[in-house]
This record gives structure tokens, sequence and C-alpha cells, in this order.
């Protein structure tokens, strides 16, 4: 019996520690441009006890997006031990592609993944690398992808990256932008025999909401009055991104472990997209009253978004091979355990993944 198995997992954590108190003097103002009658303490405060995030990573400034790709992927095919040659396919999940310090332009041409191939030296045509864009369940997708194209007999090996320089891409005047960070994650996907052990994707599950939720998350103009007007930031409707969370993903979940015919019982991690910690633990929370149990398991879902803030494609990723290497206190995945990869985000999109470690 052959599965899509991870044989590899890297992650670049950039530098630049960016603390809630950093931005206290900022000028912050609503979506009509009237500036918020709250000193920057009260603002930061009040954001930390409604996300849980103290701090946030950025890039330093001579750092791309497609450059923190390469390193986590580097990092990925290293622990994987594969011959980069021999990688039939490179994925790059990504928002906002390339955006250079001290500039908003988003650069994808060429695409994020021919920079990555670029950067690793890997000289094989039939290595065909691209991105997508999937918002913050990119990364999710990307593993998705990769197992049906493995299922159809197209590829056997996969790298698979989540990468982003939110931090080139916000609005200081916006509370909203003390959310996001930077970061990537990757893996190596191979397609193996595994006998009788059940390794691998069990099952995967996707959806996508565009009517009023295509949205919820856009580019649009700085919340500062008589600013530049042309100049586009990443902005969200909030708590309709939160409401849309909490309502579509339990389920997301839910369907998934279904189809791989797993009890809920027997769920030893959720690695969930890193955006709000109040949010996650309502997801899980939900996803659990679903089976009918109202106590969620103690660790059963690893944080690092009080650290690490929300790196979007990257949250998943990196939040796996933090696990995978110890470094999550109260943390660790044994062989044989099962674990869902799950995600919510721009488009708006929600998947997940379930995977016999």
């Amino acid at each position: 019996m052959k599965s899509t198995i991870i044989i590899g997992t890297g992650s670049y954590i950039p530098e630049g520690v960016k603390t809630n108190s950093d931005f206290a003097e900022n000028h912050f103002f609503d979506a009509n441009e009237v500036e918020i009658d709250l000193t920057g303490e009260e603002i930061t405060s009040k954001f930390e006890k409604i996300t849980g995030i103290r701090e946030r990573r950025y890039v330093r400034p001579n750092q791309l997006n497609s450059d923190i790709a390469y390193l986590a992927g580097k990092k990925a095919i290293e622990d994987s031990g594969v011959d980069p040659e021999t990688i039939d396919q490179i994925i790059v999940a990504h928002n906002f592609g390339d955006v250079r310090n001290g500039s908003i332009q988003t650069d994808i041409l060429p695409a994020i993944a021919s920079r990555v191939k670029h950067h690793l030296k890997i000289a094989n045509p039939n290595c065909v690398a691209y991105d997508i864009l999937f918002g913050c369940p990119g990364w999710v997708q990307g593993v998705i992808q990769a197992d049906a194209f493995m299922k159809a007999g197209m590829a056997k090996t996969i790298l698979v990256i989540g990468s982003e320089t939110l931090s080139r891409v916000v609005d200081e005047h916006d509370r909203d932008s003390m959310i996001f960070s930077d970061g990537a994650g990757a893996c190596v996907l191979s397609h193996e025999e595994v006998g009788d052990s059940k390794q691998g994707i069990l099952a995967t599950a996707s959806m996508s909401h565009t009517l009023d939720e295509a949205f919820y998350l856009f580019c649009g103009k700085t919340n500062k009055p008589e600013a530049n007007q042309d100049v586009l930031y990443i902005k969200m409707h909030g708590k309709k991104v939160y409401e849309y969370a909490l309502t579509k993903v339990p389920g997301g979940i839910k369907e998934c472990l279904d189809n791989a015919g797993v009890d809920i019982s027997d769920l030893k991690k959720i690695f969930i997209h890193q955006a709000n910690e109040k949010l996650d633990q309502g997801v899980v929370k939900r996803l659990y009253r679903l089976y009918g149990i109202r106590e969620v398991p103690t660790h059963v879902m690893p944080m690092s978004v009080h650290e690490l803030g929300n790196s979007s494609v990257a949250t998943v990723p990196t939040l796996y091979d933090q696990v995978l290497r110890g470094e999550l206190e109260n943390q660790e995945i044994k062989k044989g355990d099962v674990v869902v990869f799950a995600s919510v985000g721009a488009g708006m999109n929600v998947n997940a993944v379930c995977y016999r470690v």
C-alpha cells in the first residue's frame, strides 16, 4: 500500500522581534478615518487580551519573501535527505509575492516557486515550480494538491512551502496590522510504500465560500485621512472573519476526520492556523462539541501565535516543524499519532488534512 508521507520539514522564523509596546506610539484610525480615542497602551493591551499575541516576527530590510521561502525549503530538503534534483514539483503558497522594503508593490514575475528553485540551484527541467494563492490555508492546500498529484501517479516527491512577509503590506494606522507577521514553513512529501501501517495522509477536505464572504479580507486604502489613497494594504472585516471561522472550520475538520474514518478520541494534535488565540480555542471547542464532547483534551492544540503572530500560510507548517523539533513546551508527536492540519482565510477558504505520523 502506498501513501503520501512527510519525510522532511523546515522553517524560517525571522530574527526581528516586534512587541506590542512597539505600536504604542502609532496613531490608529478606524475604517471611517476617525482617530480612535484611546491611548496606544490601551489599544495594544486590549489587542493582546483579544488575540493572545504579545509579539511577532519581521524579516530584515534586505530579505524578501522568496528568500525566506528558500531557507525553509532548503531545511526541509536537508531534513528529508532527498537529492534536490529528484524533486518533481515545488509548490509555494503565498499572498503578496516579493515586496521590497520601503515599497508596497507586489512582485510575482517570476513566480516565487521559480525563484526558490533558482536559489536551490535545481537544474532538472522536470521539476515543475509554481505558486498557489489560497489565502492563509495555502500551505495546507498545497499539501492537498501534492497528494492528488501523487495518487494520480504524476509525481513522487514534492516540496511544499508556505511563506509570507505581511509586515510589508500592513497599514500602521489600522489596529488589525498588529496581527500580521512574517515567516516560512516547508515540508517534503513522498509517495511511498507503507505496508499496513496506514501512515501518511488519510483524508482531506476543502471548501470555498465566495458570495458575501469573498471580500472579508481584501486590499484597501489606509485608515489615515488625507493619506495616499492609491496605495493598498491588507485589510479585513475582523468580526466577519471571526464568525466565519467559528461557523465553518469545525465542520470542515469533522468532514476530514469522518472521511478518514478517524474517531475524535484518536486525534492527538490539531495544527490549526495561528490567527487569534480565542478564535482557535473557540473553533476546537466547537469541533469537540460536534462529537458531543464538552471538554477539550489538554495539549491537543499547540500554539505559537503568542510569540510569532499570524504569518498567514506559514503558521501551520512552522508550528508543525517546531513541535517535531521539541521546541514547544508540553508538545510532542510520536510515531503513529493521528494529527490534523487545518486552516481558514481569504477567499474565504477552509481546508483540513488528516495525517498519521
